[in-house]
Formats: structure tokens, sequence, C-alpha cells
């Protein structure tokens, strides 16, 4: 494990394939959802053909996601499981044509395949994104060393036995997983951890780990946060998920304040505002 970051908000080089980085820490950064799904639990369906992924994801980029994160497969609770190759038959092509038409834009495959994984960074995705970190099919930590990739290792509780305290409880799953990536060979360069609010937590979990956040910072990597539209948050607001987004937004700001880098979110717009708030607020911190 590496050591703490004295100051979350300085600047941190997050490798990426294809010779890309991006620097985390002075400011938000918005990871932009793109599902190429018919189920997902709130915009399955919409970006089904290439045209209309392509200009979603322009739509996203110019109102300032900084990555747009590729999904074939819902994760939803009790969401349909796909297999590998319809999941690439969904992504592949999105992946292309988002490459073709954003040459500057930052990809990420939401996906747990190693196989994906690595025709999807093949394709011109920068980025990893593992839902089940790491410790559904180890192997995908071989891609992301082999092919250089940023590496989103998320925390669930689904299929295990959790541990009472939250906080204790990612501490132990990130350590397996981090000891995955370490035999790997993958380099703490490409790492960002993400708490997986939502999966496998009841709505007291995901509220005691914002409430928490900041031990997390303990774990040595930025922190990528994904609360956008989730249970929880209708749980508190009493909203449906395609009303969710002002609540996701105060989660963005709250969350930003106690140091998380990258938000994954549906509704770019809303929450880049929040973030522009957050970020003035942060910038004016006494001096250490």
């Amino acid at each position: 494990m590496t050591p703490p970051r004295n100051d979350v908000f300085s600047p941190h080089r997050w490798a990426l394939a294809h010779g890309r980085e991006l620097t985390l820490g002075p400011a938000g950064v918005l990871m932009g959802i793109l599902n190429v799904t018919p189920d997902s639990f709130s915009d399955g369906g919409r970006f089904e053909g290439v045209e209309d992924v392509v200009a979603h994801a322009a739509a996203m980029a110019e109102g300032g996601a900084a990555i747009l994160d590729i999904g074939g497969e819902s994760t939803r609770p009790g969401g349909d499981p796909v297999d590998g190759e319809t999941e690439q038959a969904r992504v592949l092509p999105a992946i292309a044509a988002v490459t073709e038409a954003l040459p500057d834009a930052v990809l990420s495959i939401d996906t747990y395949r190693a196989e994906t994984a690595e025709k999807a960074v093949l394709a011109g995705a920068h980025i990893v994104n593992d839902v089940w970190g790491l410790q559904r099919e180890p192997d995908i930590a071989r891609v992301a060393a082999a092919t250089g990739a940023g590496l989103c290792i998320m925390h669930t509780g689904r299929e295990r036995e959790k541990l009472p305290d939250v906080i204790e409880d990612q501490v132990a799953f990130f350590e397996t997983s981090l000891e995955i990536a370490a035999k790997a060979g993958i380099d703490d360069a490409q790492i960002v951890l993400d708490p997986g609010f939502g999966f496998a937590k009841d709505p007291a979990e995901n509220f005691t780990l914002m409430a928490r956040f900041a031990e997390l910072h303990a774990l040595g990597y930025p922190i990528l946060v994904g609360t956008s539209r989730k249970r929880f948050i209708g749980h508190a607001t009493g909203r449906d998920a395609a009303e969710r987004d002002a609540g996701t937004a105060a989660t963005t700001a709250l969350l930003r304040a106690a140091g998380a880098a990258v938000f994954r979110v549906h509704d770019v717009a809303i929450n880049h505002d929040a973030l522009v708030v957050a970020d003035a607020m942060i910038a004016q911190r006494p001096a250490r």
C-alpha cells in the first residue's frame, strides 16, 4: 500500500494507455457515463446507435467531461447479465466511433472482463474501469499492466461477507485488489480507487461512507466516486432515478470538498457547476 498523500488537492499524474495522462487533484475531473445497453437503470436504451453514441459523447465532452466511460453491461441490482461477445459487440464499435470523431477524448471501458478490456484498449480506450476490483477476473490486471491503461479499482459488497465497519471493509477489500495489481506489475501511477457507492450498500452505509470519506485517503491513491442517480440519493430525496441529478450534484460538491478526485456522472452540466463552486471554495483554503 502506498503512503497517504500529504495533500489530496495537489497535482497527481494519472498514467493512461496510448501515452496519455490526466492531472488529478487541483480541480475535480468529470467522467461522463455512456451506457450502450438496453437496461441500465436510468438511461438504458437511449444511446444504442453509433450516431447517438457519438453525439452524446460530443455533448458530454463539450460540457466539461474529461473522460467518457463506455459500458455494455448494466451493473444495476438485478440487471440482466450478458456474455463477453454481446458486451464487445456493443462497446467496441462505440469506442472506435468516438475515437474517430473525438480523437482528443479520454475513453474508459466499464468492464470486469479481461478480454473485453484488452480489445477495448486496442480499439482506443485509455482506462479500464472494473466494478469487481480485479477480483472477478484477476487477468484484467495483466491487461492493465501490459497496456499501461489507467485502472479504476472499485469496491463492491456483492457476493462476499462484509465487515461491519464500512471503512474497515473498504481497506480489507482494497488490500486484496492492490495485491493483485502489484503482482501483475501495475504501476501505482495507473491506479485510482472507487469506494463503490450503491454496490451492496444500504442507504446508511452509503451516507456513512460519505461522512467518513476522508479516512479513505490513508489508502494513498486518488479516489473516483460514482454516486450519480443512485438509490441512496432517492432514499433521501424521495425522487425517482431520472430526477436525482440535483441530489447527485450535492454529493459531488460534498465529496469534492472531502478530497474526491474524479466524478462519474450522467448529467455533466449540473455536476460541472457543482465542481466549479466546490473548487472555488477549495482554492481559498488557508496556506499550510
